[in-house]
């Protein structure tokens, strides 16, 4: 419910809550302890400043529709260029985003299914996978149960390829994950429809067909895969994220697990009949996402996205996990690719207590040497190994946790004004918005902060697709009716002068004499501040300036309401009725505006009425307010007239006057 603006309540209006010593005794036990069980599940959900500060609603231009809704979407975008591609049903759009201009959308349509269709959905060319190959754009769908894929030349002329089974799966729902390296493949993608109903890693193109034995994964949901070229060729690794079914059936174990496999991309297979056609080189090790302090853990693997060290020291990518927990919350944890590749190097297999045979299991080989059939059979029969994957830094712990439930996230690695490093990760909520937090690359100063909640379409809905472009600093984001394009600095939301745009901690804004301003389009340099505690306090004004006055006269035992708009979710706001504090809204406030509701006024309740937001050591008065008698209210507004007359009187008499002393 939107509250009303400031006025007479009607008599069924919502009444706010005003301040008033606590009973002892004023509820009932059931009522009690309801309210100790919402208390504890508030606590639960972390603290409330780890939700965004402030909610921000897109408003630019660079949305376009599709013009009907498409309930699946796979979204398509290159480093630097204006356009972004989108698959949808039958069809592909191109949509353009020229810097100042309004964007634009055209289609494309691929192949239309033939043959006999059991029902609707199953007659549909879902396109599901969209990428670069060589000077065209390769598009595969579902095509009717009949996998199939067509060469995109010049964004117009379409090619048929015809059927390329591995390349899309038979239904859009299906969980699927292809990568490309060269011209090699990988796909995650049943080549078979009805071939079981085991999903396998596959290579489907390049020196030799191979796949993961049935027994090493339990019903996997693949999120994420890609190759790493290390510093040795023949050791380059394939590492793949998922999580699968819980061994460990235990009531109280968690029904996920979230791993990370890797991978010999040398691997060229095995020795026996048995294991010839199958991944040799496989391992697999659990990811660890849990805070020990709150007793908080997240084993439900969801996103994960890797941002390459800027130096090309592979070891130093950073791995960004999203996860959940069976009550949706979610939480961020980072590990590095050289943590990762250490356990697989160095940890013993779980369950194998025997020696371990050489080679190791999942040690890449030179000049493609086969893997000897006893190291295969042990790591086949031993898949996992003992120790666990742990996120970066001293405490193992989770970046952040959050009551929100997040899917996909990006990164952005960035420099501010005085070149210190952060991390700007944009995560989408099953609430179709995105959150924008910031982390401090900086080890001496760390913080981890949610600057923004922001709503990227013009029509709410489910985000489907997430992209981004740091060359250009542009988020690309997709719903079943339309996309948007963000960019990641929106500098012009945040009010409040020098100090709100400091408050806001987002290290793409500054202020620039009279305004917050994007430090990319600013000729000068802007004001930053890194402190992350009190940024405020950096501003040339002391104190950002008071709220406007503003009166009403009222009638004495009427009912009325004051409204303040919570700007940010990270402060208190107090309403003071003059140094008497008669209203207070706490951080996580569900309204967004702090509501002072008065029941009945009296004498004493009338006069001046102060907001005041309070966070940390920044204070602001956010609405100030004065009540007036009708009475008083009308003979200050004689006492206008009364003056503007005698002002038009004097102003009528007076050159009269010096007329007659300066004739006498």
């Amino acid at each position: 419910m939107t509250p009303p603006p400031p006025g007479r309540a009607a008599p069924s209006a919502p009444r706010a809550r005003v301040l008033s010593p606590p009973t002892r005794f004023g509820l009932p036990l059931r009522q009690r302890l309801l309210l100790l069980f919402w208390v504890a599940a508030a606590s639960a959900q972390g603290h409330s400043r780890s939700g965004p500060r402030i909610s921000a609603v897109w408003k630019g231009q660079d949305h376009v529709d599709f013009g009907q809704p498409e309930p699946h979407t796979v979204l398509f975008h290159e480093p630097g260029s204006f356009s972004v591609w989108v698959g949808g049903r039958g069809k592909v759009y191109l949509f353009n985003f020229p810097e100042g201009k309004n964007a634009s959308v055209r289609t494309v349509n691929i192949g239309s299914p033939k043959g006999s269709c059991q029902d609707k959905q199953d007659c549909e060319n879902y396109i599901t996978l969209l990428e670069r190959r060589g000077n065209g754009l390769l598009v595969c769908g579902t095509n009717a149960r009949k996998p199939s894929c067509w060469n995109l030349m010049n964004d117009s002329v379409v090619v048929p390829l015809g059927e390329m089974k591995g390349y899309a799966p038979f239904s859009p729902d299906e969980n699927s994950l292809v990568l490309f390296e060269g011209d090699e493949v990988y796909s995650t993608i049943r080549k078979q429809e009805y071939n079981g109903k085991i999903p396998r890693f596959r290579r489907i193109r390049g020196e030799s067909e191979l796949y993961t034995s049935d027994t090493v994964m339990q019903n996997p949901q693949f999120i994420k895969a890609t190759i790493v070229h290390q510093d040795q060729a023949y050791d380059d690794k394939i590492y793949y994220f998922f999580r699968e079914d819980n061994p460990d059936k235990n009531p109280e174990a968690p029904l996920n697990v979230s791993r990370v496999a890797q991978l010999c991309r040398g691997d060229q297979g095995g020795e026996s009949s048995l294991s010839a056609s199958k991944w040799n080189t496989f391992l697999k090790a659990m990811l660890v996402c849990s805070d020990p302090a709150t007793n908080r853990n997240f084993n439900r693997l969801q996103d994960v996205f890797l941002l390459p060290d800027p130096s090309g020291q592979w070891r130093d990518t950073r791995v960004y996990g999203v996860f959940s927990n069976p009550w949706n919350y979610s939480a961020v944890c980072v590990y590095s690719l050289g943590d990762i590749d250490k356990v697989f190097r160095t940890s013993s297999l779980k369950g194998y207590h025997m020696g371990l045979p050489n080679p190791r299991p999942g040690m890449c080989l030179p000049k493609k040497q086969p893997i000897p059939t006893e190291t295969f059979q042990v790591a086949d029969s031993h898949p996992e190994v003992a120790q666990r994957v742990e996120p970066m830094g001293p405490l193992k712990t989770p970046l952040f946790h959050s009551k929100y439930h997040y899917q996909k996230v990006v990164v952005h690695r960035m420099q501010a004004s005085n070149r210190e490093t952060f991390h700007v990760l944009y995560l989408t909520t099953d609430r179709g918005t995105v959150h924008k937090v910031v982390e401090s690359g900086d080890q001496g100063h760390s913080f981890v902060f949610n600057i923004m909640e922001i709503q990227p379409f013009h029509r709410a809905a489910a985000i489907q697709a997430i992209s981004l472009d740091a060359d250009r600093r542009k988020l690309y984001v997709s719903s079943q009716w339309e996309v948007s394009q963000v960019p990641l600095d929106m500098c012009e939301v945040y009010s409040g002068g020098c100090h709100g745009c400091l408050m806001s901690r987002d290290p793409y804004c500054g202020w620039d004499q009279d305004r917050c301003v994007s430090i990319y389009s600013s000729q000068r340099s802007v004001l930053q501040s890194i402190n992350p505690a009190e940024p405020h306090k950096d501003c040339p004004n002391p104190k950002p300036d008071d709220a406007p006055l503003q009166k009403v006269s009222l009638a004495r035992n009427s009912r009325y309401y004051l409204t303040c708009p919570m700007e940010s979710r990270h402060a208190t706001y107090l309403w003071r009725h003059e140094e008497n504090v008669e209203q207070s809204c706490e951080p996580g406030h569900q309204s967004p505006s702090c509501i002072l509701f008065i029941e009945n006024l009296t004498a004493r309740q009338y006069g001046h009425y102060r907001c005041e937001a309070q966070e940390g050591s920044y204070l602001r008065e956010a609405q100030h307010w004065e009540l007036l008698p009708e009475d008083r209210a009308l003979a200050e507004q004689l006492m206008g007239h009364a003056r503007a007359l005698a002002a038009s009187f004097w102003l009528g008499v007076l050159p009269t006057l010096i007329l007659g002393l300066l004739v006498h």
